[in-house]
């Protein structure tokens, strides 16, 4: 499988902009703080690794608006990156910007890498002051959580000893 490589950088208060590559292609979209898209993003790769086989975020572009699709089929991740013209448009509809089919553990991880890489060169509270919205720390560790507890669902569990 193609390497995932997703990026969120804050360029301007309030505006991010999201860089998602791998092998086949890729694409950069942006959001606005008035909606809790990194939080979406994040629960949305938590609930895949935890065995969901469906799930959703969303950025709000102001107007448009760009559609995260999930949808995993055992231990891989079909995702579709879908720009649509604003939030009342349905999900049916809408242009593919990025399409990508990757290990749910490898998309996790991605996510996780984007995400300390902010914490790492913002601090916590530097990303609160340039996005206008406090960091996503309850989601983030979700994702991890996910991936301690889960790991790969299509592999065996070993029993856990006290």
């Amino acid at each position: 499988m193609a390497s995932l490589a997703i990026t969120w950088t804050l360029r301007h208060h309030g505006w991010a902009f999201i860089r998602v590559a791998d092998d086949h292609g890729e694409s950069e979209v942006f959001a606005s703080y008035v909606t809790d898209g990194p939080e979406q993003f994040l629960y949305a790769i938590a609930r895949l690794v935890g065995g969901d086989e469906d799930a959703r975020a969303e950025f709000e572009g102001e107007p448009q608006v760009y559609r995260w699709f999930f949808h995993r089929d055992g231990s891989d991740v079909d995702i579709r990156l879908v720009e649509a013209k604003d939030l009342r448009a349905p999900d049916s509809s809408g242009t593919v910007l990025w399409s990508g089919r990757h290990d749910a553990t490898a998309l996790a991880r991605a996510a996780v890498r984007a995400f300390d890489q902010v914490a790492h060169e913002l601090g916590e509270e530097g990303y609160a002051s340039q996005w206008g919205r406090p960091f996503p720390r309850a989601e983030l560790e979700a994702v991890r959580t996910g991936m301690r507890t889960h790991g790969d669902p299509t592999e065996p569990r070993q029993p856990r000893h006290p």
